[in-house]
């Protein structure tokens, strides 16, 4: 199955090796640069976990806003047909520049793209990331750590809540250069009447030993 297949049936997506290894460690030194960065978040102290983040500032990386405008007019399409599937009247237009040119129009014009870190006993609580009026339905987490090497635990956790059923965890396995692609908030399922929306959180379970960093794409900036 290819990565709008793979969106429609199961609501995410893993694109294997993304980012090649030299990229991803070149990445991951960018997380003790201060001037990448527009602000960090210490998880615990703000009850979502624990762990750093840190949002880039414009300019961004080369390396990241290539990634960011790679991956959005592959998904474009399927965000598109998603609005249409829960009669939503939104659309978004094929190339970054024009949807980020509307965040920017509705007054969110920080960026949003940020590097994660774990260490032993980190973990993320479940959470949407969501951040103002103008919000692109999917969004990407690129795995910058070897699991078999760097880090033990720290699965990749997305959880399901379905109407009138029990939630359904997704727990997703990735390697290192991988990236998950998972709906920001809702997604259309197919139900026997037609589609019914589901609402999606995600998170990271905990991390028993070592150091576990990520690269987060939204593709909305914020307020």
């Amino acid at each position: 199955m290819g990565l709008q297949d793979d969106l429609s049936a199961r609501g995410y997506a893993v694109i294997p090796a993304l980012v090649d290894g030299a990229a991803c460690d070149a990445l991951r030194a960018r997380f003790d640069d201060d001037d990448a960065f527009r602000n960090t978040v210490v998880m615990e102290r703000h009850g979502y976990g624990r762990g750093v983040y840190r949002y880039f500032r414009y300019p961004l990386p080369e390396p990241v806003a290539e990634l960011r405008e790679q991956l959005y007019p592959q998904l474009a399409p399927v965000a598109n047909a998603w609005a249409e599937s829960l009669g939503q009247d939104v659309r978004f237009p094929p190339a970054l520049g024009e949807f980020l040119a509307h965040c920017h129009a509705n007054g969110q014009a920080r960026p949003t793209p940020l590097m994660l870190r774990y260490r032993g006993g980190d973990h993320n609580a479940l959470h949407q990331d969501v951040y103002g009026d103008v919000a692109f339905p999917l969004q990407a987490t690129v795995l910058l750590s070897d699991p078999q090497r760097d880090f033990d635990g720290g699965e990749f956790v997305l959880v399901e809540q379905r109407p009138r059923k029990q939630s359904l965890a997704h727990v997703v396995a990735l390697r290192r250069g991988d990236a998950v692609v998972f709906p920001n908030a809702i997604r259309p399922a197919r139900g026997t009447r037609g589609y019914f929306r589901t609402t999606f959180r995600h998170g990271v379970a905990e991390v028993r030993r070592g150091e576990r960093i990520t690269l987060g794409l939204i593709f909305h900036d914020a307020k």
